[in-house]
């Protein structure tokens, strides 16, 4: 399965089975999905079958799991099959159900996990996002709860659980692909504590519970129709509910999730700071004029930790879009002081062509020198081909530059760009270059 695009589930799948807290039965069915629609619920036993999408910002409740509500609809426990579509590599799907909270089978997302087996995943035509995360995000509670996210090239997850007391600390850490997923996290089940769950049984609030759909702690003894299927089976529990949490985020990211006595609400609170982060990161591209969806930003000083040109000559103020491995976006904010202005056209100031060539090749450096085997390495123009300039660039414009891997053979690599000022093309040309060692 390609990482680089996004993916649907190929057909739908159904489940039946019981819901947890209203005992009633509910019949779920996984839909394929659009590029970028991500994750909706849909409530189809209710007049005009409403939406819930799985966002944050809909979350209601987050006790013993999470509530998602639009005006008077809810949607109960819904961590557990948004775990496993994102476990499982899935992106978009249309999650329906003919009542208000998933079956909750014996505790774990193996069922949902299953689902998307049975059908398989397809991938589609739009660039998968990815956030790479630059800086650690950190969040603590009052109640002894830590969670941070620290840079990582990929999705990790460490988890420790700490029960009342201290009881059942246990430890679990892996990187989340579908199939560590599917091995270490989607079997492992639902567990409470019996003072917990005690006042909740004699009230008739958990319809649904029984020990096939949950592990219950009573004291030291655990009670269950099985023996635990891991020794740190709670652990890797609250790992497949905070995977399923932080998707609420809306954003897929490379980080390393460290969490500490986790639990739906800090979960909840930390992929609100991730969803408030992620816009803050994207709010550094203007507003005026539409960019493509991408990862992350490069500010300027990563771009001149990345490319050797200085004043006068660096034509890239920012990295605004790195789209998978061959494509990325530039952006250089033309003024009159600018030194060519002095010299070029003063009474009538025109940005040089020649320039908006080589802020096309230093793009395309950056393109071709984020690749890990690239790393230290210099490019060197070997060749401009086919041309255009179709439009001046005065002083005031914004060029948004965007470069296009085409071809790559050993060290020559050769790039399609375009300059656009205000989405309209200003220039045009492919690119050959060599890179070599500095």
């Amino acid at each position: 399965m390609s990482a680089a695009v996004q993916h649907t589930l190929a057909a739908s799948a159904t489940l039946e089975g019981t819901s947890l807290h209203t005992g009633e039965k509910v019949t779920l069915t996984l839909n394929p999905a659009p590029e970028g629609h991500g994750f909706k619920f849909r409530r189809i036993d209710l007049p005009d079958q409403p939406f819930i999408a799985a966002d944050v910002d809909k979350v209601q409740t987050v006790e013993r799991a999470t509530t998602l509500a639009e005006g008077s609809v809810k949607v109960h426990t819904v961590e557990h099959v948004i775990s496993a579509l994102t476990g499982m590599g899935v992106d978009n799907a249309l999650i329906e159900m003919d009542a208000n909270e998933p079956p909750i089978g014996d505790g774990s997302s193996r069922p949902f996990v299953e689902m998307i087996k049975k059908v398989g995943i397809v991938p589609q035509n739009a660039i998968r996002k990815i956030w790479e995360i630059r800086e650690p995000i950190h969040l603590e509670t009052g109640d002894g709860t830590l969670i941070t996210i620290v840079p990582s090239k990929t999705f990790k997850v460490s988890v420790t659980n700490v029960g009342p007391d201290g009881r059942f600390t246990q430890y679990f850490s892996s990187e989340i692909t579908p199939e560590t997923y599917e091995k270490e996290v989607c079997a492992a089940r639902t567990f409470v504590y019996y003072e917990d769950v005690k006042p909740l049984l004699e009230k008739g609030l958990i319809k649904g519970g029984s020990l096939e759909s949950a592990v219950v702690i009573r004291g030291e003894e655990i009670m269950s129709k099985e023996a635990l299927r891991y020794p740190n089976e709670f652990a890797r529990h609250k790992a497949l509910d905070l995977i399923g949490d932080l998707m609420l985020a809306g954003i897929k990211f490379s980080g390393h999730v460290i969490a500490v006595k986790p639990g739906h609400g800090p979960n909840t609170k930390m992929a609100a700071t991730l969803k408030a982060e992620y816009a803050k990161m994207r709010s550094m591209v203007p507003d005026a004029v539409r960019i493509p969806d991408g990862e992350s930003v490069l500010d300027i000083n990563e771009v001149l930790k990345i490319l050797p040109h200085r004043y006068p000559f660096l034509m890239v103020d920012r990295i605004v879009d790195c789209l998978g491995d061959n494509k990325c976006t530039g952006m250089k904010n033309v003024t009159i002081n600018e030194p060519y202005f002095q010299g070029h056209f003063p009474g009538h100031p025109i940005m040089p062509g020649v320039l908006q060539l080589e802020a096309m090749a230093q793009v395309s450096s950056v393109l071709m020198l984020r690749k890990p085997e690239n790393v230290g390495k210099i490019g060197y123009f070997m060749s401009a081909d086919n041309v255009k300039w179709r439009r001046p660039v005065l002083p005031g414009d914004t060029i948004f530059i965007e470069t296009e891997i085409i071809k790559v053979r050993g060290s020559i690599g050769q790039t399609r760009c375009r300059c656009l000022v205000n989405g309209e093309v200003v220039s045009e040309a492919e690119l050959k270059f060599a890179l070599m060692d500095r």
